[in-house]
């Protein structure tokens, strides 16, 4: 069961029968009758085929969700097994909101690497709706993210809080103001945010909230690095983390807006599927508390 289920995803991924058979060393004939005993236990077609694609039927979409589930809960299960007798080592799947993920969670992971060399760590990088639902269906160990999530089952520990602040290009009018800007000041420019979904955009929302502003124009982007960009080249301004913007402050090519009321501050938080951890991840864990309130 448990090969026939990796052979099917491996399938249905690669969406070719000659390709899963190249991953699992083995011939496509013997490929396709594993898929045939493995449908045979569903009395169902769990794929479509023919000479042009390979696909997932509607009952084959429902046991590829799921078997992604098993597969991962059966990883997790047999490194806590193996956690019994050996020090911290194996797979580390780790999940993280784009602020966290690119600009501090990569130090974090030079330290893991140099104290525990046999942990490897794998990242998915996504905005916090991604990764808490990739979190909730046991596809990655953890996940540090900010803002809400809808997933009541996950288990939450608060991390480290976060300052937001407005940026603009040095040369935008308001850089050069001796006193600090009304928040409503800022209400006819043109804001540059996240997409839905990312924990930055939710910040941004709370901030014109708390501040009644109903900006005039707005632009989005999927991530923050093209965000920093456009507000550099003097399209915009946006709220963004300090974290992120360390290097452009830095070097000039960004300047923090003083306004009254900020920084604005958000939460990041750790969030796991289980309570039952691998050695692997308690040593990650740790290393986060350590760093929680190490300020940039």
């Amino acid at each position: 069961m448990d090969q026939q289920l990796q052979i099917f995803i491996t399938v249905a991924e690669k969406e070719s029968f000659s390709q899963a058979a190249k991953e699992h060393h083995m011939t496509q004939p013997a490929v396709s009758q594993y898929i045939r005993q493995f449908e045979d236990q569903f009395g169902t077609r769990l794929l479509e085929r023919s000479n042009k694609y390979v696909r997932l039927t509607k009952a084959g979409e429902i046991v590829f969700h799921h078997g992604k589930e098993i597969l991962a809960l059966y990883g997790k299960m047999q490194n806590l097994c193996d956690d019994l007798l050996n020090q911290a080592s194996g797979t580390l799947s780790i999940g993280a909101s784009y602020t966290f993920g690119e600009y501090v969670l990569p130090r974090i992971l030079s330290n893991l690497k140099r104290t525990y060399p046999t942990i490897l760590p794998a990242v998915t990088i996504g905005n916090t709706k991604t990764i808490a639902d990739l979190v909730e269906s046991h596809q990655l160990d953890i996940g540090i993210v900010e803002g809400q999530f809808e997933q009541v089952k996950l288990i939450t520990e608060e991390l480290a809080e976060d300052e937001m602040v407005v940026v603009a290009p040095p040369n935008h009018p308001f850089a050069k103001r001796a006193m600090p800007l009304k928040a409503k000041e800022l209400e006819q420019e043109m804001w540059i945010k996240r997409e839905t979904g990312s924990g930055t955009r939710e910040a941004m929302e709370q901030f014109f909230e708390r501040f009644d502003i109903a900006p005039k124009q707005t632009m989005s982007f999927s991530s923050t690095q093209p965000i920093k960009e456009s507000v550099e080249a003097g399209l915009g301004i946006s709220l963004l983390s300090t974290w992120a913007i360390q290097k452009e402050v830095r070097n000039g090519d960004l300047c923090v807006l003083s306004v009254e009321g900020l920084p604005f501050l958000r939460k990041f938080s750790i969030i796991t599927s289980t309570p039952f951890q691998t050695k692997a991840l308690e040593v990650f864990i740790d290393l986060l508390r350590t760093r929680a309130f190490l300020r940039h």
